[in-house]
């Protein structure tokens, strides 16, 4: 079967950085940097951007535009005879799949509250009545479900047309229209009148407040937020480097990647910070933030009905394009696997997504005594633990270790690949960085993510 290409460089841009462009850049990255005290984290935010997160993509690209099909197969393409390397294909297609499971009930959160705020919901509201808004969605399995499946369905409607006509073409418009609704609200937001000691916050390092919050844990939150912002280690960018065209080289297009991915997430703090300032909001409330203190924002600000929903189909823009991205590598790896046409595995692994859903649905009512990593936990939890702190980091180690070692692919053969094309080369003087340093770096990831959860259910 004749691999298909994207039908531009702007295309492979926009659906890569789509794919990075998710609940981590818009709703994690600005409460974690409310919780380790603003600018500094931001700084080494940056670092290890640059220093972790854009060799390692080029690896997972260079094994997708090498191998020229998804995971498990381009592995097989490119391993040494006899090796298991490609054993990791199903790894990554079930991190995919338990990604999605809880990736849809969160995408179907921000369906529900841009309509919300567009049909007047939160309109008259108490201060009081705002939160009680999403502790409500959160106890009706039926609302939740719904959204949840318009989330699934949509994404595998759209990705049955093809890479094309229904991925790229889909994406390229959704991501431009993400641009500039981030650009709106940053304005905004930037205008409000406390916005300036919200921008202080946000932006300049106060080396004196990440002492108090911790040095060393500020900078390990920033490798981890730099690290996990990409979605590297369970194929959902290697498969776009599968479609990939020689034109270009690696080092270049990863970094473009990055710079769309990082715009979007600092453009999130410009809107989230200022307005929490102006409105007298703690900066580091958590993950409540959005759902709950954001939209008592909106509703105290003039004309909040349509900033809100604006800010709210900003959110569903950014998750829903990392759903069509990881419903691609599904669907692509299925196909190389069960050599199923893209039709059928589209109907069928709706399906499959929309049943493995429901779990995460149930587990905020019907199922809400259940608490898998301790008291106040959900299945939401569990299923982020499993995809966050075990498959991206192992699977990036796998990655890693099978572009630079012998026993891999090897170092030359990686080399050549994200060289190859026109633009910003991968210096070979960085081979012993990679080779034993970065492995390092991605081990701290994954221990400093697993330890203190597995020492909590130890002790419970």
């Amino acid at each position: 079967m004749k691999r298909e290409n994207f039908n531009s460089r702007l295309g492979f841009l926009l659906v890569s950085a789509g794919c990075a462009i998710g609940i981590g850049n818009v709703w994690r990255f600005p409460t974690v940097t409310g919780e380790n005290g603003g600018g500094v984290f931001v700084l080494f935010y940056l670092l290890f951007l640059i220093t972790m997160g854009i060799p390692v993509l080029t690896m997972e690209l260079a094994v997708g535009r090498a191998g020229r099909a998804s995971a498990g197969e381009a592995y097989r393409n490119l391993e040494p005879k006899g090796t298991k390397w490609h054993w990791h294909g199903w790894a990554c297609l079930i991190g995919s799949v338990v990604l999605m499971m809880y990736y849809t009930t969160v995408t179907g959160w921000m369906m529900s509250y841009f309509v919300k705020f567009i049909t007047g919901t939160f309109t008259g509201l108490s201060a009081e009545a705002v939160p009680n808004v999403f502790v409500d969605l959160l106890a009706d399995p039926f609302e939740m479900g719904f959204w949840m499946a318009v989330a699934v369905v949509l994404g595998f409607v759209v990705c049955s047309f093809g890479l094309q006509k229904g991925l790229e073409r889909i994406s390229k418009w959704m991501m431009v229209a993400l641009l500039l609704l981030i650009v709106v609200l940053a304005v905004h937001s930037i205008l409000l009148p406390g916005a300036g000691e919200g921008l202080s916050f946000f932006l300049l390092p106060d080396w004196g407040r990440a002492m108090e919050q911790g040095l060393g844990s500020v900078i390990v939150a920033a490798m981890n937020q730099s690290f996990f912002t990409l979605s590297l280690g369970i194929g959902a960018m290697e498969i776009f480097g599968s479609y990939m065209k020689r034109d270009h080289a690696l080092a270049g297009e990863a970094a473009r990647i990055c710079v769309l991915d990082t715009f979007v997430a600092v453009s999130a703090g410009l809107i989230i910070f200022p307005a929490c300032f102006t409105f007298g909001i703690s900066p580091d409330s958590g993950p409540s933030l959005i759902f709950q203190t954001l939209p008592n924002v909106f509703t105290n600000m003039s004309g909040g009905r349509l900033w809100g929903a604006l800010f709210f189909l900003f959110m569903t823009f950014a998750s829903f394009s990392t759903v069509l991205a990881v419903f691609e590598n599904i669907i692509a790896c299925v196909m190389d696997l069960l050599h199923w046409s893209r039709k059928k595995v589209c109907v069928i692994g709706g399906i499959f997504i929309l049943i493995a859903s429901l779990p995460c649905v149930l587990g905020y009512n019907v199922w809400g005594a259940f608490a898998p990593l301790g008291e106040g936990t959900t299945v939401l939890d569990l299923e982020d633990f499993i995809v966050s702190n075990l498959l991206l980091p192992l699977g990036s180690l796998v990655y890693l270790l099978f572009c630079v070692s012998r026993w891999g692919w090897g170092f030359d053969n990686y080399i050549k690949e994200a060289n190859d094309g026109q633009g910003l080369r991968m210096p070979r003087v960085l081979k012993p960085y990679f080779q034993f340093i970065l492995p390092i770096l991605i081990l701290v990831i994954l221990v400093q993510g697993l330890v203190p959860t597995i020492t909590k259910l130890m002790g419970a």
